[in-house]
């Protein structure tokens, strides 16, 4: 099972948009969904890292955050709801909003 949506594209001559293929546009909705959420985790890794408050911790955090995406992008390629998507996104979502409150809490001169 590749992930990658050029395997669709060349083997149904898809050049641009989704061609109306199912399997197509399931892929490409997969991948917007990570272009979608990792720039908040980006920004606020960032935010943190540059206050001089990240440590190991911080590592570990993007770590979790993009083993939880792959998970759900692995999970994104089948038609049902199964556990690598669930399993995928309960982390991703709670890795972005803990690092959310840090960066609050950054700010408030709390941490």
């Amino acid at each position: 099972m590749a992930l990658v949506s050029s395997k669709i594209r060349g083997q149904e001559k898809i050049l641009h948009g989704d061609g109306d293929n199912p399997r197509l546009m399931q892929r490409m909705r997969a991948q917007a969904n990570l272009i979608e959420n990792t720039p908040f985790l980006l920004i606020l890794t960032g935010a943190i890292e540059i206050s001089g408050r990240g440590g190991v911790w911080l590592p570990l955090a993007g770590a979790l955050f993009m083993t939880a995406r792959v998970g759900r992008g692995l999970g994104m390629d089948r038609t049902d709801i199964n556990a690598l998507r669930a399993g995928g996104f309960a982390p991703g979502l709670l890795v972005t909003l803990g690092l959310a409150v840090v960066a609050v809490l950054i700010a408030l001169g709390l941490f």
